[in-house]
C-alpha cells in the first residue's frame, strides 16, 4: 500500500509539473517584436498579423541580401537550417521600400534536464542547488517545488539575488521530500524528480573563530578553540562534533583528531614552528556529511627564548629564559605509554626482591633441617 501511495505521489509531482510547464512556457519571453527559434531547424518570420502580400523584400541588420533565407507566396521570410549567425534584426519593407514591420530573432537550444543536489546546513532547514546541463544561449527560468512524506506541497522559495537555488523552512528532520526543479526557457521545459531525506544531506556549515594558542611552559602544544557555526541551534538533541586538522606551515601532511568539545590541546606538535589548523563539524549521531574545512588558524607553540627590541639602536636581541620543565599531561599517549613501562618495571624489580629473599629464606630453612637430622 505504501508503495502505490508513493508511485501516486510521484505521478501528481509530475502531472503538477507538466501542468505548469505548459502554462508558463506560451507566456511571453522579453520585449513584443522578439522571435525565438531553434539551432538547425526551420523558422519562419511573419512581417504583420494581417495580410501580408504587400510585402517586396526583406532586410537583415539593413542589409537587402539573406542567403540563408527567402520570401515566401504570403511574403513570410522562411529561414531553413537556422544557424547562430542568423541572430539579428529582420526588417519587412513594401515595393516603395517602406517600413512595414521589424522582428528580433533569438536562436539556442531548449533547456535540458537540470542537475540538482540537496543539503541542510541544519537541522529545520535545506535548500537545492540546480545547474543546467546544456548552455541553450536563451532566457532561462526555474519553477521549484515539493511534497512532503505527509502530502504537503508547497513552493520552494527562491531568491531573486541566488537564481539557481530555493528553500524549504521549518522541515522535518527525519522527513522526506519529493522535489521537482523545472528549468523553461521560450522553446521548452524540462524537469528533474528528487527525493531527499533531510537527515542524509545534513552538511553544517564550517565552525568560526578557530583560535590557536600557544600552551605557556609547553613548547610541543597548542591549544585551539572555535565557536559553533552559527547556522546551527543550540539544542541538546542535536548537537555537534568536530575534527582537527594540522600540520606544521612547512611540512605537507595533516595529522587529523576528533573530539565532542569546543577545544582541544595539540600535544605532538613542532617545537619553535607555525602551525597551521583548521576545524570540521558533523552532526553528533553521524547523520549525513562533515561539513567543509573552517577558515585557517595559526600559532606557533610556546619558546623559552625571548626577542626584545632594544629601544636605542633597534637591534634585536635573545636572552635565554631559566629552563623550564614542561608541565606533566596524564593524558598525553606518550606520557601514558612512559608510566606504563615505569610501573612494570618497578613491578618486576619487586617481584625480583620476594624471589631472592624467598630463596635465601628457603636455602636457610633447609640447612636447619639438614643440620638437625
Amino acid at each position: 500500500m505504501s508503495s502505490f501511495a508513493s508511485c501516486l505521489s510521484w505521478v501528481i509531482v509530475l502531472l503538477t509539473a507538466t501542468v505548469t510547464s505548459v502554462s508558463v512556457t506560451s507566456s511571453e519571453w522579453g520585449e513584443a517584436g522578439v522571435k525565438y527559434g531553434k539551432i538547425g531547424a526551420s523558422i519562419t518570420l511573419v512581417c504583420v498579423d494581417k495580410n501580408d502580400s504587400a510585402v517586396a523584400m526583406w532586410r537583415f541588420n539593413g542589409a537587402e541580401d539573406i542567403p540563408w533565407g527567402f520570401i515566401t507566396q504570403l511574403g513570410h521570410l522562411q529561414l531553413t537550417n537556422t544557424e547562430l549567425s542568423a541572430v539579428g534584426n529582420y526588417s519587412c519593407h513594401d515595393q516603395s521600400g517602406g517600413l512595414l514591420g521589424f522582428v528580433l530573432l533569438r536562436v539556442g537550444y531548449p533547456p535540458g534536464m537540470p542537475s540538482v543536489s540537496c543539503r541542510a546546513s541544519d537541522y529545520e532547514n535545506f535548500s537545492c542547488y540546480w545547474k543546467s546541463n546544456v548552455e541553450t544561449l536563451l532566457p532561462t527560468r526555474y519553477i521549484a517545488s515539493y511534497r512532503s512524506r505527509n502530502h504537503i506541497t508547497g513552493i520552494c522559495l527562491q531568491d531573486p539575488a541566488r537564481p539557481n537555488m530555493c528553500s524549504v523552512s521549518n522541515s522535518e528532520f527525519w522527513s522526506s521530500y519529493q522535489m521537482n526543479i523545472t528549468e523553461e526557457n521560450p522553446l521548452g521545459s524540462s524537469f528533474r524528480l528528487l527525493e531527499v531525506t533531510v537527515h542524509s544531506i545534513v552538511k553544517p556549515d564550517p565552525p568560526e573563530k578557530v583560535v590557536v594558542e600557544p600552551v605557556p611552559s609547553a613548547p610541543r602544544r597548542l591549544r585551539v578553540s572555535w565557536d559553533y557555526p552559527p547556522t546551527w541551534p543550540h539544542k541538546p538533541q542535536f548537537q555537534l562534533k568536530f575534527r582537527l586538522q594540522y600540520r606544521p606551515v612547512r611540512h605537507p601532511s595533516w595529522s587529523v583528531v576528533e573530539t565532542v568539545n569546543l577545544s582541544d590541546v595539540i600535544t605532538d606538535a613542532f617545537a619553535g614552528m607555525e602551525h597551521v589548523v583548521q576545524v570540521s563539524a558533523k552532526d553528533f549521531l553521524d547523520a549525513g556529511n562533515w561539513s567543509e574545512w573552517s577558515v585557517e588558524g595559526r600559532g606557533t607553540p610556546w619558546t623559552s627564548l625571548t626577542t626584545r627590541a632594544s629601544d636605542s639602536d633597534e637591534t634585536t636581541t635573545i636572552e635565554p629564559e631559566p629552563p623550564v620543565e614542561e608541565p606533566f599531561d596524564r593524558s598525553d599517549p606518550l606520557e601514558k605509554v612512559a608510566i606504563l613501562i615505569s610501573l612494570g618495571i618497578f613491578a618486576f624489580v619487586v617481584l625480583a626482591l620476594f624471589l631472592v629473599i624467598g630463596a635465601l629464606i628457603w636455602l636457610r630453612v633447609r640447612r636447619k633441617i639438614k643440620h638437625s637430622g
